[in-house]
């Protein structure tokens, strides 16, 4: 009776520990207030981008095998690339194939030959404002004026080495 009698009280204990922790966490500002204002706004994850070998099994793979939606295939030569898109509903997939041999992902699949992931894509408000914000906190951009990506609206590409190894590209919405 004693032993259950402490080991409850060692238990109010905690919790009275959690209680004043969580009031007092509660009583901070939101983090959002923390972090200073912005001309320009992070969105939603548009797409993840997947470099593949065979764009045509890949195809197959998501709208035969796994009965996703899959655009037709559009080239981009400003970007060297043909790119197909799966639509998951909340996001997509572009499964990007090299349109030539200079193609930037030609050069990710000569050193992934299986493919995999290329980078991820994500909608901002304001493109302008965001690239002057990145610069002036020293995020290198890999593309200094936007170009019209895939979805017929400007991007850019942020270094990798500046974004935790991912290749991180900005739409705007």
């Amino acid at each position: 009776m004693a032993a259950s009698l402490t080991r409850l009280e060692g238990c109010l204990t905690r919790l009275q520990s959690v209680m004043t922790t969580s009031r007092a966490f509660s009583a901070c500002r939101p983090l959002a207030q923390n972090v200073p204002a912005s001309l320009w706004k992070l969105g939603r994850l548009n797409h993840v981008a997947i470099a593949v070998p065979d764009l045509k099994k890949a195809r197959t793979l998501y709208q035969d095998i796994m009965g996703a939606q899959v655009s037709e295939t559009v080239s981009l030569p400003e970007h060297g690339v043909y790119t197909v898109f799966v639509d998951l509903g909340n996001t997509k997939l572009e499964l990007l194939h090299p349109l030539g041999e200079d193609s930037p992902i030609a050069g990710f699949l000569q050193k992934n030959k299986a493919g995999g992931l290329h980078h991820i894509c994500i909608e901002v408000d304001d493109i302008k404002a965001a690239i002057v914000a990145l610069k002036e906190r020293n995020i290198r951009i890999l593309n200094q004026e936007p170009k019209i990506g895939a979805h017929g609206k400007p991007v850019i590409f942020l270094h990798p080495k500046d974004c935790d190894g991912v290749l991180v590209e900005f739409e705007e919405a």
